[in-house]
């Protein structure tokens, strides 16, 4: 785990309020992995925000963060530019680990799918990803996923830009053909638990990136703690320390 300021690289903006950073952290990026996410300061907020990590470049020292304008914090994030420095905390949590020896789907939910894509593209090209927004204005990152994955479903709720319906519709049939394979998502807590419990019907192992409002980052502050049902009994773990992926069979959605 590392604290510093670290150099904003590049910025781009995805939509009106989604946007982009490359940063330059060599001993960060050196760390990191799919699925991990960063603590960043914002002004003067005493809470950081956590933006997952969407893509590594190790060899050239960097991570890109994604991130959608939310409240006043991400709001002053938005206004940095190339050349500045943000204080960054991590990488911290438990990422994704690919099992690469059988089909892979990634998933992801509007602002979910930035992590899905480093995931996507540490799979590599046998990857294939369902991506799921409220309506075309919404859609990011779908060049890199179709660079990166073999095949790339797209379902808006409007129907304003690919499938109009959601992500489970397009998991359901692709698992009506083949169930020997793993799925990786991570969105709104409510497609989760769709994607999990059609998984379970279906008997697919299949783990998720929670999206959980966390204060500390580190397991300090308590106050991302969700519910999980172990072998060992029920227990009350915290998003940033012991996730933010589980496997999705230990997850109690409705806790």
């Amino acid at each position: 785990m590392f604290q510093s300021f670290y150099k904003i690289q590049s910025v781009e903006q995805l939509n009106p309020t989604t946007f982009s950073f490359v940063v330059d952290c060599k001993n960060l990026a050196s760390e990191s992995w799919c699925g991990r996410f960063v603590n960043i300061q914002c002004g003067e907020k005493t809470l950081r925000r956590p933006i997952s990590i969407s893509e590594i470049d190790q060899e050239m020292g960097t991570i890109t963060l994604v991130f959608e304008v939310r409240g006043e914090g991400t709001a002053w994030l938005a206004q940095r530019k190339a050349g500045d420095e943000i204080n960054i905390l991590g990488p911290l949590g438990n990422g994704f680990f690919p099992d690469k020896g059988k089909r892979a789907i990634f998933i992801g939910g509007g602002i979910g799918c930035p992590p899905m894509l480093g995931a996507a593209q540490d799979y590599g090209e046998k990857a294939e990803a369902i991506l799921g927004f409220r309506s075309k204005a919404q859609v990011i990152l779908l060049d890199k996923f179709e660079k990166c994955c073999q095949s790339v479903s797209v379902t808006t709720n409007d129907g304003s830009f690919g499938t109009k319906g959601f992500v489970t519709d397009v998991l359901r049939e692709k698992l009506e053909s083949d169930t020997d394979c793993v799925v990786y998502a991570c969105g709104p807590m409510p497609m989760l638990k769709g994607v999990a419990e059609l998984c379970n019907e279906k008997n697919v192992l299949c783990y998720v990136s929670l999206e959980q409002r966390m204060g500390c980052g580190i397991g300090a502050c308590l106050a991302c703690a969700c519910k999980t049902h172990e072998k060992d009994g029920e227990h009350m773990r915290h998003v940033c320390k012991n996730g933010p992926v589980f496997d999705a069979r230990e997850v109690d959605f409705n806790g």
